[in-house]
């Protein structure tokens, strides 16, 4: 198990995250679709965008660094409303089957109900994806139905937070 801590996605990051995204492109997209050349072309933009989101409220972006502050993956809280909001993470190929992404999940979650103030979480993976799966049954995520996402079969997932 990798000791890791979280940082709110701040503007200096994007230098770090473009890379980690380029470094693990390939990685991810042997389990979830692959964000296209744009997402590269255009990073910086996008990165802009996402903060004006968090500035405004609707979403909240982490980094998850090591102890050395090394950039192992990402976990968001999106589409913030009425006290809920929907979580993401994807963990890069060097840190994959260390605990980080259950580690980043129950962070997350402590924020989400503590700092933001929600009250559930909601998550959605692909059938074919059982490393996500087995972290969200980790860390408190029951099954609430099926999903088709990008023409894969998968689950929807909901936690309720304790303040």
């Amino acid at each position: 198990m990798i000791a890791i801590r979280l940082e709110r996605l701040r503007a200096d990051h994007a230098d770090a995250l473009l890379e980690f995204e380029r470094t693990n492109r390939a990685y991810f997209a042997r389990s979830v679709p692959d964000r296209g050349d744009g997402y590269f072309t255009y990073f910086a933009d996008r990165h802009r965008a996402l903060l004006a989101e968090q500035d405004a409220g609707t979403c909240h972006f982490h980094l998850v660094l090591d102890e050395a502050g090394l950039l192992l993956g990402r976990v968001n809280l999106v589409d913030v409303e009425d006290g809920a909001a929907e979580l993401g993470y994807r963990i890069g190929e060097r840190a994959a089957g260390r605990g980080v992404a259950t580690a980043a999940v129950l962070d997350v979650c402590r924020l989400a109900a503590g700092e933001y103030g929600l009250s559930a979480l909601t998550a959605v993976t692909t059938l074919d994806n059982p490393a996500s799966m087995a972290v969200l049954r980790r860390t408190g995520f029951t099954t609430v139905g099926s999903i088709t996402i990008d023409d894969r079969p998968g689950v929807r997932y909901r936690r309720g937070l304790i303040g």
